[in-house]
């Protein structure tokens, strides 16, 4: 107590350093700004290690370095670092996400109806930025209009899959991996494929309408489900897309801690 006492203005900006660090990763999580911010980090490490050490020389180069990347990061990131600011200016990472969702499953019911394929991802907390690369950019909001459209026949666009990022339509046209399973039915569709392909390579939502039938399917975790109920759609969405991961009671956390210690020490 007394160390944190004569120490609690270290404590709190190590706090707060350490805060705003993540935040800013959770803010670029999933593209290419990530790899240069960690990066960044390292030289900023290695900098003060050689300041310490008296490395003169070597600290040198890398303060001068770090000026200089920390400029261009901020240059060449710029669509990534304007997206973060405007999740925040949203009061939240997973605020406006049922609209979306709403919007994703009118635009497969409409698809169906029409019998013409379709093929949707959604991105949770792997990010798919290497797939958004192999499309056309669109970074458009979602509406059911703008995806009944791309995916209309004869348009440009309507081939491969359209990924929805941060809210937005981030690319059109993107090519999946098709799935290896050996166990998966020949007769399935190469739309089917890449939707189950994709869920077992990311933990992405994918929402696939097959062009013979008109069925929407949705392939989560490596597994698809087929012939989905378009009046039901939207409540499995939302509980697919929700977090798997649910936060355990304090309580019952340190009863554990409890048992664990008393078997160790009969």
């Amino acid at each position: 107590m007394e160390f944190f006492l004569g120490y609690w203005e270290i404590v709190l900006e190590m706090a707060i350093l350490w805060i705003a660090y993540y935040m800013i990763y959770l803010l670029l999580r999933g593209t290419a700004a990530e790899q240069v911010l960690k990066g960044i980090i390292i030289i900023s490490l290695v900098i003060m290690l050689t300041g310490g050490m008296n490395l003169v020389i070597i600290n040198w180069i890398l303060t001068r370095l770090l000026a200089i990347s920390v400029i261009a990061f901020l240059i060449i990131f710029q669509p990534e670092i304007r997206r973060g600011l405007a999740r925040i200016g949203r009061f939240g990472i997973f605020s406006g996400e049922k609209e979306i969702l709403n919007e994703i499953a009118k635009a497969a019911t409409i698809l169906s109806k029409k019998r013409i394929g379709a093929l949707i991802a959604a991105e949770r907390e792997i990010g798919l930025r290497r797939y958004v690369e192999s499309g056309v950019s669109i970074d458009s909001s979602v509406t059911s209009e703008l995806i009944n459209t791309i995916f209309s026949p004869n348009t440009p666009l309507h081939d491969g899959g359209i990924i929805v990022s941060e809210q937005r339509v981030e690319a059109a046209a993107c090519l999946f991996p098709l799935t290896q399973n050996p166990n998966v039915s020949k007769t399935m569709g190469t739309r089917h494929r890449a939707a189950l392909g994709l869920s077992e390579e990311t933990d992405a939502v994918i929402i696939v309408v097959s062009e013979e039938t008109g069925h929407i399917g949705m392939a989560v975790g490596g597994k698809i489900t087929e012939d989905i109920d378009p009046k039901n759609l939207v409540k499995i969405l939302e509980k697919a897309y929700a977090p798997k991961i649910k936060k355990q009671p304090f309580l019952v956390l340190l009863r554990r801690i409890i048992a664990k210690r008393r078997i160790v020490q009969n």
